[in-house]
């Protein structure tokens, strides 16, 4: 008997095992792509509610996705400059120079980030200066962010007080609440004219009233940054 040929077999079996490939490989291409774009637009309406910490969850996501999506990489460096130019306000210079390093990965050749970089070096260098000629202003705001904090929770005294109040109606409780707020009133004075009183002394270039002599004279201080 005749050996009959199972070559067509064969040939139609590969056709349909590549087409199956394929049409695997575009869904996987598919999903990968509906994944990143929303991922990206999670980042970006996380970013214009500067939510920081979600839109890098958000980007760094997308990003393991598509490592080189442009969107992705844009928004990420985005992030972290807005977090270093918070940072910068709070003057933790340390984690903005981080968050820049950051950013420079992702945007290597932002204009933003060398001038927010310069920015930050300029402030740090004058801050340092006024911190080694002046350590006290350095002890006096602290003391007086302490201070101004405290003022919260005197604030939230007095709330507890209307709130007990609220219950049992009995007006010893509005005593003690316009005690507790005459007290408050009288600390907010306070710390109001020793602020003043330490604004003129940075602008003077002064050190505290504690008896010491400036290293320079005022004219040579740096603005603080």
């Amino acid at each position: 008997m005749p050996v009959r040929s199972h070559r067509p077999v064969l040939t139609l079996t590969l056709a349909f095992a590549v087409l199956a490939v394929s049409s695997l490989t575009g869904c996987a291409d598919g999903l990968a792509s509906f994944i990143v774009q929303t991922r990206n637009h999670q980042g970006d309406m996380a970013l214009a509610n500067q939510n920081f910490t979600d839109a890098a969850i958000a980007y760094r996501l997308a990003l393991r996705v598509a490592p080189n999506d442009a969107h992705a990489r844009a928004g990420l460096a985005a992030v972290q400059l807005d977090i270093a130019a918070q940072q910068y306000t709070l003057s933790k210079f340390d984690d903005a120079f981080a968050a820049l390093d950051v950013a420079a990965k992702y945007a290597p050749n932002s204009v933003r980030l060398a001038e927010l970089r310069t920015e930050l070096e300029q402030a740090r260098v004058k801050r340092e200066i006024v911190v080694s000629n002046y350590p006290t202003y350095r002890e006096t705001g602290l003391a007086l962010r302490k201070s101004y904090a405290q003022l919260h929770v005197q604030s939230n005294a007095i709330v507890s007080t209307l709130q007990r109040f609220d219950y049992t109606y009995d007006s010893n409780e509005l005593l003690k609440a316009i005690r507790q707020s005459d007290e408050l009133g009288a600390e907010v004075s306070k710390l109001t004219a020793r602020l003043g009183n330490y604004r003129q002394l940075v602008e003077a270039g002064s050190p505290e009233r504690n008896g010491s002599a400036p290293l320079y004279p005022g004219a040579s201080l740096l603005p603080l940054p």
